[in-house]
This record gives structure tokens, C-alpha cells and sequence, in this order.
């Protein structure tokens, strides 16, 4: 009957590992069915990375329901829902509070009807479920069951109370020979009501989120063999007969007045392999985990069941972190499950050695080998940039403790075979190799010789720095220069010969050469005023080589601050900053400004919201602005239902420099609110310039048509007190990042797509000079427009998409986006400084298509890319040089597996 199944494992999916920011995945595979549980941020991209299809994915399950686990769901329902005609459909089961989760997507997931899901447990409620509801739950809940697998889940809840204390070493939930009641009689000690609630008679609830699962997988058993021999003695002839017997049906002899049954020509069954997934987050769950009475069947030391109930369990793979798995009540329970193999999957510091995602981690080295002042991320960690994390032991000694349960520390790719059962046990044979960044560059030497000479050129180029900076004598007229490229009497760059970049030709030598005036706002500037992070530089879903759209902007003492969030920014921040410098970086974010409502922009958001709420629960703080279109808020509000954002939504039309200005005339006019007759409602229908334009539905334009913005306009009033606060709020969040301005600009894209201009207040150098802020301008996704143009007016800086090459100008306006060429040409027209192109077709895998006309003023952004203000003059001078990186590389579509169109 399963003569079909020959060749069944589980296998560990490294997402998040790496960077602690994401529950790791487990893939169980059969031949004719998938299962994954659990989908954290950056599920997509190590799936990429490995090859592995996600698009034969039948089920994924979820063990709690959060940011955690599924933050890498929005991306690849999106995924799944552009392969063919129709799209994939999967089936998506949870405890029930997963309603949240799907209707939040809903907001901007356009084929809902492909999710098909399966709620279970408690009925979710927003203001939470009494804990006496989780009684109707005290039995496995069977999910499938089916000739492939029968898939059953035991849920787990929270203790009641904060802070209360899992059972000390001698408690009876851990002693087996304790019966079923006592165990349930110390259980429900902790379910008496509050002593210092008022009414002790209300029961505590269960909000959203709280609920986690234990997954039980159980594989069919093995039929024994069957034995001609013993069949012929019972009168059977050989045909049809013998088959029925294989499927466990009774059959007549054929030459006998008897019955023959299965177990008279069958050997004896083998039981099937039995897997279990255990998500405890918290030494809160643990005490259920402890006393749940629907996993004694499963423990090898059960002494109230019958021995033949007892059903052996082959792995168990632990999702809990280290912090509970390494408690002596963890363990003990561990030990009750005898002979089982444990994989601790939870985040341990042997995942954490080794990049999850290696071929990102390569080209990193590479980056930083070649010019580690614009790419400071190693590409590879250290121990002491893990920031001391400690080892995970699995036995303890200690004292009067015994030695505990052994178990193995997860690996990516990690399998547990299941069947054929000759081979029952772990297979370490598709782990990843080992790469140490020595071998990475000792690669790229042997690749390219030359580019040793260009690592020393560009050190030169800072190095000369060094020692071109002076301490004038402070005069009326004089001012500190710190730059290298600007000369003694002159603020023009110096000229740079060919013998200073070799790999330049002659006509390349002038482009970089036909620079402007540095501009005034870089006189004296430190290298602790602004840094722009390129934490995601691809576009409409991750690669190997680039993640999706985020940058960060470093404001040192001032803050920071988020333009844009995509999937798998906190991983990314994590990897540039390492595990609690990215925890310090969030915690001090001033506020995040979203473009537009695409996933590829968006769907990191809840996790950095989350974790901040976390990290400042002990701190007096206020909720963090988040900026973006009207279309984002209610994925946000539909998602606070599962899990509280800690944050204040601000819509980008009210950040407009119309606006503005009315917010700035009411500010004078001392208003504490805005009036009806003051134009909130009417600024709907007006640019940024103030000037009326046409409201229609649709942003698509065919070559040659004028290039104006246009938005929706949303169907319910706005609350304009809300918004006169949200407004101050933001104005007193700037001052405090040391910036002037932010001013959100409609783009040609989708409805609701914005830019952003962030203006820094002016500063005044130690002679009292005023030196004007610098500007940055972040175009989100568009198309060139008239009025990203007019607001990037000689900007400092301008971050612009360039998703496709030149030769795709009919792609890039029938999806509004822009060329490379096109996006250089706003640059120009604005009279900007400098530009950084970014946003590129993941078609390009390593480098994008570009013609290097006209680049003196352009650079090409990498994923961990830091640009420091002070050093803008310099950043085109580093294009050739990773034109020269990558001279090998030939553009190639990686993505097999990936069909649909950049968003």
C-alpha cells in the first residue's frame, strides 16, 4: 500500500538562524507531498539559495502566530500566487488566531482565495479567550490523516501570571509515576484568578499570540513481509488473493473451508517513524508542556498506559530558544522520550558560526576585501562580533544533577531520514561546507591578481585623507577642510589620472573627472552625522545576491531612522551591525517611512515594530511614527489585533509640502485643531506644489505621455485633530534627529506611492559660519516624474530606483519603474550631487546593466553598502573598481523557480 513512499525525511531550513531574528523552518518531505512549519523572514531567499522548490508546497503550519513565524508568509503567498495561470494554492493551519494574520494580509495580498485556512484551538478573540476555553482543547487535534501522514497538534498556553516560576526539580508534573489528576489537580494551581484582581471570580484570557503548538507527524506503519510459504498452507493460490491480504483485508482459502487473516501470511509490522515539532517559547509555556496529558503516549517511561498504546517517538525537534531548552525541568522531560533523537533547532551559537545565506556572505567578503570603507560587513562573524554568546551544553553535571538528555545542535539542511527504514536516523550529507572568509579571498585573488593593487588604491584614497587634514588657525574667513579630493585653494575635486585607476579607459577618465563644486553643506562635516545603509538593494522579492528594498540612515547620536522596510530588514541590519548592535540601532529608531503599500516594501515592518516593543517594555518611550500610504494602515491596524506595534500611523499626503504648510499655518495660528475650513480635505487633490490635480484610478502610461502624479483619494474623512497631533509629533521627532524637514512627494507608480525629501538643519562651524543641512532625496519605486525632479532640487544625495536596464524601457513603463539611464537623467536634471542607483531586477544577480556614460556623479548599490556623508566625494570613484569585482560575471537569470514581474 505504501510501496510509493521510498524515500521520506524531515530536514531543517536554516531561516533566521544566523541572526536570531526568525523561528527556523522545518521542511518534512514525502514524495508526493510538502510540509514546511513555520514561514519566519527570509524563508524565500535560503530556499533560493538551495534550490529547494517552495512551489510544491501543499501545507505550512504554523507553531504560534507572530512575526517570529511567519513573517516570510506575505512574500511567499505572493510568490506562489504568480506561477502560472492561476497561481498555487496552500493550505495554511495554525491555532486560530491565524484569522488576524490572513484578514492583515488581505490589505494588500490580491489573490486571498489561494490561502485556504485552517484555524484551530480557542476561538480568537481581540480582547482575548478565557483560559477555561483551552479545556475543550486537552486532546490532540488531528489536522490530517491520510495513507501519507497523520499530522496532529496538542496546543500549549501561557502560565497566567508574569513571572510565575516553572516547578522546581522535584515537582510532580515531571515524576511518572504521579497519576493523570495529581498532575492536573498541580496544574491548575496557577488558574485561581489574580490575588490582587478585584473580582477573583474573572478568569485570566489568552490574548492573540499566545498560544503555541506541539506538532505530532506520525508515518503509517510497515507492513510486515508477506510469506508465500505460510499463504500456500492455507490453501491460497497465488493472485488477487495475496494482494488483498497486503492491504489488511481477510480473505477465503481458496482450497480450505477457513478464513485466512493478514497476520497469518504477514511478518510483524514495524511501527511507523514519529515526529515531533515542539515550539515552548517561554518558561511560561513550559508548564503546560510539562503537565499536558495528550503527549503520554509518546514518553518511553509512561507508566499509565498500556505498553502496547505506547507509541516510540524517532526525533524530536526542538523550536524552543536556549534559555528554556537548557533549564534541568526541560531537560528532564527531554529524557522522558528514551531513545529519540533531539535536534535543537532553536537559535544556538553553532547555527550562528555559519552563514545562512552563503552566497550573500560571499559576495560581502569580497565587498569588504576590496573596499571595506563602503562595505565594513565581514560577510562573515566572528565569535566576538556573536557579542559573547554562550555555547549551548546539553548535558549537566553540576552537582547532585544527573546527566541529562543528549542531543544534536541543528544545522541548515539538517535531515532526519524517515523511510526506507533500513536508514532511519540523521543524514549530515547536504549540510553546507564549511567557508572561512581566507578561502573567499584567497578565491577572488587566484580569480582576479589585479584586484590586490585595487584594494591598495582605494586604501590610498583614504589614507591620503589622513593626511590631508589641517588645523588652520581659526580666521574670519577660513574654514576646516577634511577631504583629500578637495586642493588647498579650490573646492574642486582633484583631478584622477589613470595610473590611479587603471582599469579606466581614457573616455572613462573624463566622465569621472567632469565633476561639480562640492557642495557646501559637506564644509567641515564629521563623519558622525549621517550614514546611509543599503540594507536591501533588489526588487519584488529576495535573491542569493540582494535582499529587498530598505535603507537605513544612521543619524549616530541623533537617532535613526528606516525608508522603506522589506522582508528580512532586521536580519540585514543584523548582519551589518551584528546581533545586539542591530538591537541598539532599533531601539533607536526615530521613525519609519514607507513608500507605498508593494510587499517588497513593506512586510519587514511588524517584526522591527515588534521587536522594539520588546527590547523598550522595561523603558519609559513613546510609540514609534510610522509614515506611509493611507492603503498601509490598515494592514497595520488589521495586524495590532494579533500583535501590539507599539506605534502611531501618520499618512504620507498629510507630509506633503502643501500639507505642511497648512500644518505650519495652523501651528502660528496657535490651532489645536484644523478647521473645516481649512484645506486637510482638499490637499487630496493637490501635489506637493499645491497645484490641483486630476483624481483617476490608474497610474499606467503609455510611451510619451506627460509624466504627472496622480493618487487616490480615500473613501472615509480624515480625522484631522489626529492628524494636527501625529503632525506635531513628527515635527518634535525631527528636531530631535536634528533634521528640518521631511516632505513626502507623489510618484508615478501605484496609487499611494510616494518619494521622500529629509532636509538636516542648517549647523554653524566654530568660526560661526552657517553651513546649510545636507539633503537626501529617496525616490521609492516611480517612474521619472516632473515632481520627484522639482523636490530633489540640488540634493546632496539621491537614492534612486533603476530596476531595469536600458534596453527595457517598454518593461519599465509599462510597470512604472525606471531605467538606469532614466534615473541618472533626473539626478541631472535636479542638479544632484550625488547619486546612488538601487531597487534593481533580481534578473541581474550580482551587478545590473549600465552604461557608464555619464556615471561621474553615480554609484551602484550593493546590499551592506555604508555611505558615509563625509565620504560622497569619493563614491563614484569606487565604480570601477567593482566593475572590475565583478569583469567575470555574466548576467543570468538565477531564479528557475521564480515566475512573475517586479512589483
Amino acid at each position: 500500500m505504501f510501496s510509493h513512499l521510498w524515500f521520506l525525511f524531515s530536514q531543517i531550513l536554516g531561516t533566521g538562524m544566523d541572526t536570531q531574528d526568525t523561528s527556523p523552518s522545518v521542511l518534512l518531505f514525502f514524495d508526493k507531498q510538502r510540509f514546511i512549519f513555520n514561514a519566519g523572514e527570509g524563508l524565500q531567499r535560503f530556499c533560493t539559495e538551495h534550490k529547494i522548490k517552495l512551489s510544491k508546497i501543499d501545507h505550512m503550519f504554523l507553531s504560534r502566530v507572530c512575526s517570529e513565524t511567519a513573517g516570510g508568509l506575505p512574500g511567499l503567498l505572493l510568490t506562489l500566487a504568480g506561477m502560472g495561470e492561476e497561481g498555487m494554492s496552500v493550505n495554511m493551519w495554525g491555532p486560530s488566531d491565524l484569522k488576524y494574520l490572513i484578514d492583515a494580509m488581505r490589505s494588500f495580498i490580491p489573490n486571498a482565495a489561494m490561502v485556504h485556512t485552517h484555524g484551530f484551538g480557542p476561538a480568537p478573540s481581540a480582547k482575548g479567550s478565557a483560559v477555561s476555553d483551552m479545556g475543550k482543547f486537552t486532546d490532540p487535534i488531528v489536522l490530517i490523516d491520510d495513507e501519507v501522514v497523520k499530522i496532529s497538534a496538542i496546543l500549549l498556553r501561557p502560565s497566567c501570571f508574569e513571572g510565575h516560576q516553572v516547578m522546581s526539580e522535584d515537582s510532580t508534573l515531571l515524576n511518572p509515576s504521579v497519576g493523570p489528576q495529581e498532575k492536573k489537580d498541580q496544574f491548575m494551581k496557577p488558574l485561581l484568578p489574580h490575588p490582587k484582581s478585584p473580582d477573583r471570580k474573572v478568569l485570566p484570557v489568552l490574548k492573540p499570540g499566545d498560544v503555541s503548538v506541539v506538532y505530532v507527524c506520525e508515518l503509517p506503519e510497515i507492513k510486515g513481509k508477506f510469506d508465500p510459504a505460510k499463504a500456500a498452507a492455507l490453501g491460497l493460490k497465488p493472485g488477487p488473493k495475496y494482494r488483498e491480504l497486503q492491504l489488511g483485508n481477510s480473505v477465503k482459502s481458496d482450497r480450505q473451508n477457513i478464513m485466512v487473516h493478514p497476520s497469518d501470511v504477514l511478518g510483524p509490522s514495524v511501527p511507523g517513524p514519529i515526529v515531533l515539532l515542539v515550539d515552548c517559547p517561554t518558561l511560561s509555556h513550559l508548564q503546560e508542556l510539562l503537565s499536558v496529558e495528550s503527549l503520554s503516549p509518546y514518553y518511553a517511561d509512561s507508566l499509565d498506559d498500556k505498553l502496547d498504546d505506547v507509541k516510540s517517538v524517532n526525533c524530536v525537534i526542538h523550536l524552543s530558544p536556549a534559555f528554556v531548552t537548557k533549564t534541568p525541568d526541560y531537560q528532564k522531560w527531554m529524557k522522558r522520550f528514551g531513545g529519540a533523537q533531539h535536534i535543537m533547532a532553536g537559535h544556538e551559537i553553532k547555527n550562528l558560526e555559519v552563514p545562512i545565506l552563503k552566497s550573500s556572505a560571499r559576495i560581502s567578503a569580497r565587498l569588504n576585501y576590496l573596499c571595506p570603507q563602503f562595505f565594513p560587513a565581514p560577510g562573515f562573524w566572528s565569535l566576538q562580533h556573536l557579542n559573547n554568546f554562550e555555547p549551548y551544553t546539553f548535558s549537566i553535571n553540576e552537582g547532585s544533577v544527573p546527566k541529562l538528555c543528549e542531543g544534536i545542535s541543528a544545522e541548515n539542511l539538517l535531515k532526519f531520514t524517515l523511510r526506507p527504514y533500513a536508514q532511519i536516523g540523521l543524514d549530515k550529507s547536504v549540510i553546507p561546507s564549511s567557508l572561512t572568509p581566507t578561502e573567499v579571498i584567497d578565491e577572488l585573488i587566484s580569480e582576479i591578481p589585479e584586484i590586490t593593487d585595487a584594494a591598495e588604491q582605494i586604501s590610498q584614497i583614504w589614507c591620503k585623507s589622513q593626511e590631508s587634514k589641517r588645523l588652520s588657525p581659526v580666521q574670519d574667513d577660513v574654514v576646516m577642510i577634511e577631504e583629500p579630493w578637495i586642493n588647498e585653494n579650490t573646492s574642486k575635486p582633484d583631478k584622477i589620472s589613470r595610473e590611479e585607476i587603471p582599469c579606466l579607459d581614457a573616455t572613462d577618465m573624463d566622465e569621472v573627472n567632469n565633476d561639480q563644486t562640492v557642495p557646501s553643506c559637506l564644509e567641515n562635516i564629521t563623519r558622525e552625522d549621517m550614514e546611509i545603509v543599503l540594507l536591501g538593494t533588489g526588487s519584488s522579492q529576495p535573491s542569493k545576491y540582494r535582499n529587498v528594498s530598505s535603507v537605513y540612515i544612521n543619524l549616530f547620536s541623533k537617532g535613526s531612522l528606516l525608508l522603506d522596510c522589506g522582508e528580512g530588514t532586521l536580519g540585514q541590519l543584523k548582519r551589518r551591525y551584528g546581533v545586539k548592535g542591530a538591537d541598539n540601532a532599533v531601539r533607536r529608531l526615530e521613525f519609519i517611512w514607507i513608500s507605498h503599500i508593494h510587499a517588497d516594501h513593506h512586510t519587514g515592518l511588524a517584526r522591527i515594530l515588534a521587536l522594539r516593543r520588546e527590547l523598550l517594555k522595561e523603558v519609559a518611550h513613546e510609540p514609534l511614527l510610522v509614515i506611509g500610504p493611507r492603503k498601509l494602515k490598515r494592514f497595520l491596524d488589521a495586524y495590532q489585533k494579533l500583535e501590539d506595534l507599539d506605534m502611531q500611523f501618520l499618512d504620507c499626503r498629510h507630509t506633503t509640502e502643501a500639507s505642511l504648510d497648512a500644518f505650519k499655518d495652523a501651528l502660528e495660528s496657535n490651532q489645536n485643531n484644523f478647521t473645516s475650513g481649512t484645506d486637510v480635505e482638499n490637499l487630496n487633490s493637490r501635489d506637493g506644489q499645491g497645484v490641483a490635480v486630476q483624481n483617476i484610478e490608474t497610474t499606467l502610461f503609455a510611451r510619451g505621455s506627460p509624466m504627472q502624479s496622480f493618487w487616490k483619494r480615500p473613501s472615509s474623512p480624515v480625522d484631522s485633530g489626529m492628524t494636527f497631533e501625529l503632525l506635531k509629533n513628527l515635527k518634535k521627532v525631527l528636531g530631535e534627529a536634528g533634521l528640518e524637514a521631511l516632505v513626502s512627494v507623489p510618484v508615478v507608480h501605484c496609487p499611494q506611492a510616494f518619494g521622500v525629501v529629509l532636509k538636516a538643519a542648517d549647523r554653524v562651524n566654530t568660526v560661526g559660519k552657517t553651513i546649510p543641512g545636507w539633503k537626501l532625496v529617496y525616490s521609492g519605486d516611480t517612474r521619472p516624474c516632473p515632481e520627484l525632479i522639482a523636490a530633489s532640487q540640488g540634493a546632496t544625495v539621491l537614492i534612486h530606483e533603476a530596476t531595469f536596464e536600458d534596453g527595457m524601457a517598454e518593461e519599465a513603463i509599462a510597470r512604472n519603474h525606471s531605467t538606469t539611464k532614466e534615473a541618472i537623467e533626473v539626478g541631472a536634471s535636479a542638479d544632484v550631487y550625488r547619486i546612488i542607483l538601487t531597487h534593481f531586477s533580481q534578473r541581474y544577480p550580482k551587478i545590473p546593466v549600465f552604461d557608464e556614460k555619464h556615471m561621474h556623479k553615480t554609484c551602484i548599490a550593493f546590499d551592506m553598502m555604508s555611505v558615509n556623508i563625509a565620504d560622497l566625494p569619493v563614491l563614484p570613484r569606487v565604480l570601477p573598481y567593482l566593475k572590475l569585482l565583478f569583469k567575470n560575471e555574466i548576467m543570468a537569470d538565477e531564479f528557475d523557480e521564480v515566475i512573475g514581474s517586479e512589483t
